[in-house]
């Protein structure tokens, strides 16, 4: 049953009560126990008060964050459900009392955030809290830490109704702007019929091919094909280990200076700086195990052939609007919710390249296949039949082993154009990400206003240097820009 269809249940009081959808029971699963942390950074430190008294008119309204999931049934057949309960917002708000002078306050909150994972949330209560850290970093005034469990709606869901949460900070009743993917406008010419046929005849082709491609070496991965080993693999059961989460900001400007110059998307140029860092820290990586010298980055010490994927989880419902959230919260509507999620795999190309363009024109290549292909309808279509046939226990399976074979997961969100403030709080920065998944290494990108936040979850103990990594992903984003502009592909920069 999809979400957002809800059930009225009759006991000694009328209640709202909804089935767990296919997504949310997989989430639940030891081996996919999946939970969203959300780090947020504020400019000022913290009036409890006011915060607490804003989610109530607010956040706690939402049917989800306001509903705890019940189990019901025996052993061979449960029943799981989301049920409406009364929020305590004392159980879900914490306050630690923290010194102000603590030494090495950003190690303190990476610390503290990572600590937090190591509790599951409590299943009586709604799954979500919020960690309000009233201490200053080098980045931020203090900061909160959301943390939500996956079932409760996918992450683009669940970050649109934080932002609604949200007022911008020139405007303190306006709901913040988040850019919106403007549609190509048709050029079709009647006199080009003949060749506007033979062109969406050879897409079509394209498509049915790429898809018929993907579809194999997605049932391939999930039954033996496996990523080559690499320093930044984690080996079986890394999903149940402790994550470390630490974050940078670089330009938006700079990205999208790269985006204008090589006519692409924000996408493509941000996979490209990716695969640029993760070759920079692979090649360092490589050349500390042979122990013979310094590390010299200008010789390559990564295997060839190097089989390393990302995997992308795709939103499949039209996520809910910032508008839609805050009409939710205000009135009580009830708009379709929840997790409809599809799998794709995207290949990364892994070597130092001499031309540091030529990491974003690999990325774009790929990404441009990947954008004529129906792998995540079909995966997620083959999930959700495997799930209605067999169960979760077999679905799942499924999914951890395909996720095993592969070495990490990419995601990105876009976020107000604007700065904006949290219950009169203004926000420096917003740094989400995920933990639980049988991944070694999370990636996330998160704009907001002029800036990018490069959000890490790692296992430690598989990648020891995660600041390491972000600085070399910082510094390619350098590189590709400046050589953007020694090649005059754009001029007038400073």
């Amino acid at each position: 049953m999809m979400m957002g269809d809800h059930v009225k249940a009759s006991r000694s009081s009328h209640h709202d009560e909804e089935p767990l959808s296919p997504a949310a029971r997989f989430f639940h699963t030891p081996r996919f126990n999946l939970y969203i942390i959300a780090i947020v950074g504020f400019k000022t430190s913290f009036n409890t008060d006011v915060i607490k008294a804003g989610l109530e008119q607010t956040l706690v309204k939402h049917p989800r964050f306001s509903s705890k999931m019940v189990v019901e049934g025996n052993k061979y057949c449960k029943n799981k459900k989301w049920t409406q309960t009364k929020v305590n917002l004392e159980d879900h708000i914490i306050v630690p009392e923290l010194d102000p002078n603590i030494d090495f306050p950003d190690r303190f909150v990476e610390d503290y955030v990572s600590n937090v994972t190591r509790t599951p949330l409590d299943l009586s209560k709604p799954l979500w809290e919020l960690h309000l850290l009233n201490i200053k970093t080098s980045d931020a005034g203090a900061v909160g830490v959301f943390r939500i469990h996956h079932s409760m709606g996918d992450g683009a869901s669940l970050i649109s109704l934080l932002l609604a949460c949200t007022r911008k900070t020139s405007d303190p009743v306006a709901l913040p702007s988040v850019p919106v993917k403007k549609r190509a406008r048709s050029t079709f010419n009647s006199r080009d019929g003949f060749w506007w046929f033979f062109l969406a005849i050879w897409l079509f082709l394209r498509l049915i091919w790429n898809t018929m491609v993907d579809v194999f070496l997605f049932v391939a991965t999930t039954l033996f094909l496996k990523d080559m080993k690499t320093p930044i693999k984690g080996a079986p059961g890394v999903e149940l280990n402790v994550k470390k989460f630490v974050h940078r900001t670089v330009s938006l400007d700079d990205i999208k200076l790269v985006k204008n110059a090589m006519n692409m998307t924000v996408n493509d140029v941000v996979v490209g700086i990716t695969q640029a860092g993760l070759s920079r820290y692979l090649n360092r990586r490589y050349s500390e195990e042979k122990k013979d010298g310094p590390v010299k980055q200008s010789n390559s010490n990564i295997p060839k052939g190097i089989r390393l994927r990302a995997v992308i989880l795709v939103n499949l419902r039209k996520s809910a609007g910032i508008q839609d959230m805050a009409d939710m919260m205000a009135k009580g509507s009830k708009i379709r919710w929840g997790n409809l999620i599809g799998y794709m795999f995207l290949p990364f190309t892994i070597a130092l390249q001499d031309d540091p363009l030529d990491y974003v024109w690999k990325a774009k290549d790929t990404i441009d296949r990947k954008k004529l292909s129906l792998e995540p309808i079909f995966t997620a279509t083959c999930i959700g039949l495997v799930f209605k046939i067999f169960g979760t226990k077999v679905a799942t399976a499924i999914i951890c082993r395909a996720l095993s074979n592969i070495t990490m997961a990419i995601s990105g969100v876009v976020g107000p154009q604007e700065e904006i403030s949290f219950y009169g709080h203004p926000i420096a920065y917003l740094a989400p990400t995920v933990y639980g998944d049988p991944t070694a290494l999370v990636i996330h990108y998160q704009s907001y206003v002029n800036k990018m936040t490069i959000s890490l979850s790692v296992d430690p103990s598989v990648i020891p240097d995660p600041h390491d990594l972000c600085n070399d992903i910082e510094e390619s984003l350098k590189l590709i820009r400046h050589a953007v502009v020694n090649k005059g592909l754009i001029k007038d920069v400073v």
